[in-house]
C-alpha cells in the first residue's frame, strides 16, 4: 500500500487475494473484526505496547524465524507472560504450520519466513486509552505536565485521527505522545538536547516512530509547511509566537497554551482578548501527610487558553 502514494493510479495494477491475517484468523477461529491486526516485520516490536491490554486478540507479521524468539522475550519482559502464543508459518502453503507455543519454555527451532505470531493477551491490565496517563509511565526528567493538567490540555485539544499536532517547547513529549496514542501525529519542538534525547526515548517507548517526530529547535521554521490541526505551546509562550500559530493554524483548528507564571497569565488575557476562547484556571490539591494525620498540598495553579481559529 505504501507504494501507491508514488504511482500514479494508471501505473499500478493490484490482484486480491486473502490475506495473511485473513488465513491467520480462519486457523485460529477468530474473528478478524476483533483482532488487531499490524505489520512488524519492518516494525519494532513496542508497537505492541499500546494494544497489549487483557483478553485482547493480536496478528502480527513478523521478520523471520528470529523475530519470533524476539517477540516472545517482549511479552515475557513486558508481563506478558501467561498470554496464549501461537506461531504461524506459510499459512495456506505446502510448509503451513499453526503452532501454539509455551513462551515460558525455550521455543522451537526452524520457523522461517513467511512467519506470523498470534497473541492472545493475558496478564496485566494494560495501558489506558484515556489521556492523562501515569507521570511514571514516561522518561523525563521532571519537566512533564502533571497527569490531570495533561488530562485537561488533550481535551482541548481534541484528538482526532490522522490530525496533525504542534508541541511547542515539548519538554518530555508526553503531550504529543498521548495525541499520537489517540491516533493523530506530531512534530515535537525542544530546544533542550537533553529533553530530546528524552522524547526519543518516549517515541521509541510507546512504538510512535511512524507518527512522531521531535526536533531540536524552538523556531517554527524548523517545522514542516503543512498546516497543524492542533497547536499546544507547553513554554516560551509570546504574543509573537501566538500570532505566527494563528496565522499558521488550519481552519477550526485549535490552540492550547498553558501558563503557570504571572507574566504568562497576562499574556493569555491579553490574547484573549485579541483572539476570543476559553481561559481556565486550574488549581489542584492532593491529600498528603501532614505530622501523624493528613492534610491537602497544593500544587502550582496553572492557566490554560485555548481558542478555535
Amino acid at each position: 500500500g505504501s507504494l501507491l502514494h508514488d504511482l500514479k493510479p494508471d501505473e499500478w495494477c493490484a490482484r486480491p487475494n486473502i490475506s495473511a491475517f485473513s488465513w491467520a484468523a480462519n486457523r485460529l477461529g477468530w474473528r478478524l473484526e476483533e483482532t488487531c491486526c499490524l505489520g512488524l516485520h519492518a516494525a519494532g516490536l513496542a508497537q505492541l505496547r499500546p494494544l497489549l491490554a487483557q483478553d485482547v486478540q493480536i496478528i502480527a507479521t513478523l521478520r523471520d524465524g528470529p523475530a519470533l524468539d524476539e517477540a516472545v522475550a517482549f511479552l515475557n519482559a513486558e508481563g506478558w507472560g501467561k498470554s496464549t502464543v501461537w506461531a504461524l508459518q506459510a499459512l495456506g502453503g505446502a510448509q503451513e504450520v499453526c503452532q501454539k507455543l509455551d513462551i515460558a519454555a525455550k521455543l522451537p527451532f526452524g520457523f522461517l519466513a513467511p512467519i506470523m505470531i498470534a497473541i492472545h493477551a493475558m496478564g496485566k491490565h494494560g495501558l489506558a486509552h484515556v489521556p492523562g496517563r501515569d507521570e511514571g509511565l514516561f522518561y523525563h526528567d521532571g519537566q512533564i505536565s502533571k497527569s490531570p493538567i495533561r488530562a485537561l490540555t488533550l481535551r482541548a485539544l481534541g484528538p482526532r485521527p490522522n490530525e496533525l499536532l504542534w508541541d511547542l517547547g515539548a519538554g518530555s513529549g508526553a503531550v504529543s505522545v498521548e495525541w499520537c496514542l489517540a491516533g493523530g501525529r506530531a512534530h515535537a519542538l525542544e530546544k533542550h538536547p537533553a529533553r530530546v534525547e528524552n522524547i526519543i526515548k518516549n517515541i521509541a517507548h510507546f512504538g510512535l516512530d511512524r507518527r512522531m517526530q521531535v526536533q531540536c529547535a524552538d523556531h517554527l521554521a524548523n517545522l514542516p509547511s503543512a498546516q497543524p490541526d492542533a497547536v499546544f505551546i507547553g513554554g516560551g509562550a509570546d504574543m509573537a509566537l501566538i500570532n505566527q500559530v494563528m496565522e499558521r493554524l488550519a481552519p477550526m483548528g485549535r490552540l492550547v497554551v498553558n501558563a503557570v507564571t504571572l507574566e504568562t497569565e497576562a499574556l493569555l488575557t491579553q490574547a484573549q482578548a485579541t483572539f476570543g476562547g476559553d481561559l481556565l484556571r486550574i488549581e489542584l490539591s492532593k491529600a498528603q501527610a501532614l505530622g501523624t494525620l493528613r492534610g491537602w498540598h497544593a500544587s502550582r495553579p496553572v492557566v490554560q487558553w485555548s481558542v478555535k481559529k
